[in-house]
């Protein structure tokens, strides 16, 4: 009788084991949906320090979650180049997967200075070849610096090389009430995403037009509802809902983007 309760025990077991391996394989076969970008795609921890919130915090909410990981990796601070050359992006590759899809956000921070002493993570305006042999004063050290679209095409390429789906959305509106009305204007790293979306032919979300857009609709009170008192660029826990709900809205409108097989 007891070798039999044994047998049984054991037999369980192996069961329990296969079952176990099946889930942990059928999860690791699972595309993932990457994130990169700035603050307001990630502010902090993505925890709402400040009450500051980065749209990446609610994105999953729209996944079938069962289906497709959704890994925010945005990090406050980053521009396109500082991404590339602080070793941020080698970190994600190296996760990345043939299947899996990478949305990017990047323009805030490339208007910065080239080779300030605070932060040194500017790049050259525009997205054509240009480079300049700067002086990193942050690394202390000679750096070639390229221009916003030339990191924005190497993300991309790095991305296909592996098999995945590059996805570019251009950047949220920055201070959007000046003198108690809502002021849209328009923006040159949105338009520079947008063109190089176009010549490498991936999708494009234009969510810097997107919320503009939804602005439009609003009074200048009910605008600053989506933003702390003291901070009009990040949005608060509101602002980063809004804003992602719009790149989701963008992402359905796109022709023939797999992405949207994976939404609920």
């Amino acid at each position: 009788m007891k070798s039999n309760k044994t047998y049984l025990s054991l037999i369980l077991l192996g069961t329990f084991i296969v079952f176990s391996s099946c889930i942990i394989l059928k999860q690791k076969e699972k595309p993932t949906l990457f994130l990169i970008g700035d603050s307001t795609v990630k502010n902090g921890k993505g925890k709402g320090d400040g009450s500051l919130w980065g749209w990446g915090s609610f994105i999953a909410n729209f996944f079938d979650t069962e289906k497709i990981n959704v890994e925010n990796d945005a990090l406050g601070g980053t521009s396109s180049r500082t991404f590339q050359t602080n070793g941020l992006w080698d970190a994600v590759l190296a996760k990345v997967k043939k299947g899996d899809f990478v949305m990017m956000q990047f323009g805030h921070n490339d208007s910065s200075p080239l080779d300030d002493t605070a932060r040194a993570r500017g790049t050259i305006k525009g997205i054509g070849l240009e480079s300049k042999d700067t002086y990193n004063p942050i690394k202390k050290k000679q750096e070639v610096v390229y221009t916003y679209g030339w990191y924005m095409r190497k993300f991309i390429n790095d991305i296909k090389a592996k098999g995945a789906t590059p996805i570019v959305c251009s950047s949220i509106p920055r201070n959007p009430v000046k003198d108690d009305k809502v002021v849209l204007v328009n923006d040159s790293y949105a338009s520079w995403a947008q063109e190089v979306a176009k010549a490498e032919n991936i999708d494009f979300i234009p969510l810097n037009q997107l919320i503009k857009d939804k602005y439009a609709t609003l009074s200048a009170e009910q605008v600053k509802t989506y933003f702390t008192e003291k901070d009009h660029t990040h949005t608060n826990e509101a602002g980063a809902k809004v804003n992602a709900a719009l790149v989701v809205d963008g992402l359905k409108s796109l022709k023939s983007s797999k992405l949207k097989g994976y939404l609920k």
